[in-house]
Formats: C-alpha cells, sequence, structure tokens
C-alpha cells in the first residue's frame, strides 16, 4: 500500500506545488495529467500478469519460471512503452480536439510532453516492482519510490519556483521534474534486483534468449482484458476532466484537487488488492482452492474499514485539503464539494479495486472487463453528461454520476467473485 501510495504522491507533489503558481497552472496539469493518467493505467494493466505468474510459479514451486516471466514482462514493457510515447507525442500535437480552456492549452504541451516521456520507464519500473512484491521482497522497491518523491518534490521546488540559481520554469519545470525522477527509480531498482542475492538467484540466465510465444501469450490473455477494465475506469475519469474543462477553468481546478485525493486513498486500496490477488494466484498455484474465498472476504473486508476511515477524514477535514493545494476562494469551495461526493464513494472504490485484483488471481478477466465496461461508460460517463453538462448540476453532477458507476462494479465484482469461489 505504501508503495502504490508513493507512486501517486508524485503526482499530488506536482499538484500542491503548481497550485501555488495559480489556477490555470493547475488546470492545465489536470488535463495534461489526466490525458496521460490514461495510458499509465493501461501500462499498469499489462504489467500485472507478472505478479499473477511470478506468484503461481512461486506457489506451485517452480521458481525457474519466476525470472521468466519478468523477462517476458520487461519485453512487453518496451514494447508498449514505445507504441504509447508514439501515440502521446502525436496527440499533443492535437490537444485542441478536447476543447479545453484557451489559457489552459496555451500552456499545457511542455509538460504534457515531458511527463508523456515517462511512460517506457515506468512501466518498465512496473515490472520489477510486481516481480519483487511477488517473491516476497515488497519493502526496497517502496523506498525507492519513496526516494522518487523526495527528489521530485526537491527538483519540482528548484524548478518550479526557480531556487538555487534555476530559471523558474513553472509548470515546464515540474514536467522535467517528473521525468527525471521517474527515470531514476527505475534504474536503481534494476541495480537493486541484481544486487539483492534472493532476487539475482531467481533471475533470467539468459535476458536475450528467444520470448516464448506460449508465455507471452498467457501475459496477454490477462493483461489486455486487466487493461481494458483498468482504461473504462481511468477514461471515465479522464472524461469527466474534460467535460469540466467545458464548464471553465475554476471547476476543472477544482476537479483536480477532488481526483488527487480520491486518487490517493484509492492507491491505499489498489495495494491492498495488488496484494490479495497474489495472494489468490499462490493458492491456485498450490492447488489449495479452500484458501480463495477467506482471503477474497478478507481482502473486501479489510477494504470496506480503509474506507470508512477515508470517508470519515473527507467528511471532517475537506475543506483544509482543499486550501493545501490553491489559494482561489472559489476553488477550494467547489473542491470540497466535490470531496463530499469522495468521501460518499470510497466504500465501492475499494470494492471494484479488490474484487477486480481477486477475480484476476483466478484468471477470470473476460466477464470483469464487461461489467466494469457497462459500469463506466454505459452508467458514469452518460450519466455524468445529462446530469452534469446538460442536467444544470455542473461539477457535482458529473461525480455522481461516477459514484454510481463505481458502485455498479463494485456489487456486481463482489458478486463474479462469491459465485466462482463456491463450494463444488
Amino acid at each position: 500500500m505504501v508503495g502504490q501510495v508513493s507512486q501517486m504522491l508524485m503526482g499530488v507533489t506536482d499538484s500542491v506545488m503548481i497550485g501555488r503558481t495559480g489556477t490555470v497552472p493547475l488546470a492545465a496539469s489536470a488535463f495534461g495529467g489526466n490525458v496521460f493518467g490514461v495510458f499509465y493505467v493501461l501500462g499498469i494493466g499489462l504489467m500485472l500478469p507478472v505478479s499473477v505468474f511470478v506468484s503461481r510459479s512461486r506457489g506451485a514451486r517452480r521458481p525457474e519460471e519466476c525470472g521468466e516471466y519478468l523477462r517476458h514482462g520487461l519485453a512487453l514493457a518496451l514494447v508498449f512503452g514505445v507504441i504509447e510515447t508514439t501515440v502521446l507525442v502525436a496527440l499533443g500535437l492535437r490537444l485542441d480536439w478536447f476543447q479545453q480552456p484557451p489559457e489552459v492549452l496555451a500552456i499545457v504541451n511542455p509538460f504534457y510532453w515531458l511527463i508523456g516521456s515517462s511512460i517506457t520507464s515506468v512501466l518498465l519500473y512496473l515490472g520489477m516492482r510486481q516481480y519483487a512484491e511477488a517473491m516476497g521482497r515488497p519493502w526496497v522497491p517502496m523506498f525507492i519510490m519513496l526516494g522518487g518523491v523526495g527528489l521530485n518534490a526537491l527538483l519540482n521546488w528548484v524548478l518550479i519556483y526557480g531556487h538555487l540559481g534555476a530559471p523558474a520554469l513553472g509548470l515546464t519545470g515540474a514536467g522535467i521534474s517528473t521525468l527525471t525522477s521517474r527515470t531514476v527509480g527505475t534504474l536503481v531498482l534494476f541495480a537493486w534486483l541484481h544486487a539483492d542475492a534472493p532476487l539475482r538467484a531467481g533471475l533470467p540466465k539468459r535476458w536475450f534468449a528467444p520470448l516464448s510465444k506460449i508465455r507471452l501469450k498467457e501475459m496477454l490473455h490477462i493483461g489486455l482484458p486487466a487493461s481494458g477494465m483498468l482504461l473504462f475506469e481511468s477514461g471515465a475519469f479522464a472524461g469527466s476532466a474534460i467535460m469540466m474543462g467545458w464548464l471553465g477553468a475554476v471547476p476543472l481546478a477544482a476537479h483536480q484537487i477532488a481526483i488527487s485525493c480520491a486518487a490517493t486513498t484509492f492507491m491505499f486500496l489498489l495495494g491492498l488488492s495488488t496484494a490479495a490477488g497474489m495472494r489468490i494466484s499462490a493458492a491456485v498455484g498450490a492447488g489449495e482452492r479452500a484458501r480463495l474465498r477467506p482471503i477474497g472476504f478478507t481482502a473486501l473486508g479489510m477494504g470496506a474499514v480503509l474506507a470508512l476511515v477515508f470517508m470519515g477524514m473527507y467528511f471532517a477535514a475537506g475543506h483544509r485539503v482543499a486550501g493545501w493545494f490553491v489559494l482561489d476562494p472559489t476553488v477550494i469551495a467547489l473542491a470540497t464539494q466535490l470531496l463530499v461526493v469522495t468521501a460518499l464513494f470510497q466504500l465501492f472504490d475499494g470494492g471494484q479495486v479488490i474484487g477486480a485484483a481477486i477475480l484476476r488471481g483466478l484468471s477470470d478477466v473476460k466477464i470483469p472487463a464487461v461489467i466494469t465496461f457497462v459500469a463506466y461508460w454505459v452508467v458514469a460517463i452518460p450519466g455524468g453528461y445529462i446530469f452534469g453538462v446538460h442536467g444544470g448540476h455542473g461539477a457535482i453532477g458529473i461525480w455522481a454520476a461516477l459514484a454510481a458507476g463505481l458502485a455498479f462494479a463494485a456489487i456486481f465484482l463482489g458478486w463474479r467473485f462469491a459465485r466462482m469461489t463456491r463450494p463444488a
């Protein structure tokens, strides 16, 4: 959980430090970050099979397979990293398609291209971290990511505001900091995998041996639907950001504050879901079907407890949290209202991400992909457009529709797991 939150803290740090330079830069970082986020979550989905298959091989006591799944995962990371970088750069030439405020479009491109250039480093880092966690070594990747957050904050302080003799680059400085921090973190993690004796013993003997079509097919069989599920969710939130931009720079800036907070608490739940998915995969590999329901339902219960804690935090301190990001009272007031909605959907957000992970541990991905598509693209996005953009409810209407989509996904994914693990 700490590792996942650390990953998110880099974006939150950018938002807080950029917000001090004004509402328009914060809105631009929201827009650019949300477009990048769609490609980022695609990468998360593609790397998830590394943890699934490494855990399963470890549970089945086949250690020689663990390194092979890492090797194939990193090969996929390189290929898709190049593809996604190309698409990100090309899309950057036509950001006007999204019809955002002119003042946002005027400054967003350098920041957007810089964070877009970090996608390959991000995918490689995710693959290596999934391997280390599935091998029972989660702590060092966590500290490496925390170090990256600290490095990003330091570079932001220098490059955004112009300290230590550097020019004040504002939003562009944040992009340089993010790209640098992510690249350094990936290189450090790769070096540690080779320095740590237990992990080094499981690494591939031949990194450049021909790839196995069977293993690639296995990984894509889980990775592509998992990417689709995450894409449906992230696409819904990115779509909501675009609709916020249609309402103006203030709603977009408020949305960025709320989504930064929601995404940060979501990372706790995502970390728990990753652990649960690995435990399910290991139980499947060991042939211990009786453990599946206890693991899955315990994870859902723990997620509910965490969600209730976050719910209370947003109800009690939403206005204060919004004030950390920006000084504009209009933005703070709207963000506070959005954080109330964020509080209400915490339980559903936890249920859907844990439900998807434990089903993925069972290699059940096709039906969950359909469930998430309906939740986000039949319920959330049309609902946000109808009630928020055209219904007069504005930003609150858009976020309420997102909450409805999350609820739909949580209920049906939980039902699917209960059905899949019924005693024979």
